[in-house]
């Protein structure tokens, strides 16, 4: 479990640095917010990669994954860019 929540974290910095290139745009973010989206999307990504069979498969597992943190991302910077504009 320890070794599944670290991965989740390597694999979330990386993911959620990525989903924040992929996505058009400047993203009004912090990097915290970028590891914790891009974490939740690894451990989400990982989780329908097994239910889907396809854990074998990496390359696929990444790619899950890496549209779940372009999701995340996208979500957490609305969320955050909504709060700056009540102000």
């Amino acid at each position: 479990m320890l070794y599944f929540l670290i991965g989740c974290v390597i694999s979330g910095a990386i993911a959620g640095g990525l989903g924040r290139l992929i996505l058009p745009g400047r993203q009004e973010i912090g990097w915290f917010a970028t590891i914790a989206a891009g974490t939740v999307a690894a451990a989400v990504g990982t989780g329908i990669a097994y239910l889907l069979g396809f854990t074998d498969k990496a390359w696929l597992v990444l790619v899950v994954q890496l549209l779940l943190a372009v999701g995340c991302v996208a979500v957490v910077s609305n969320m955050s860019g909504s709060k700056k504009s009540r102000s």
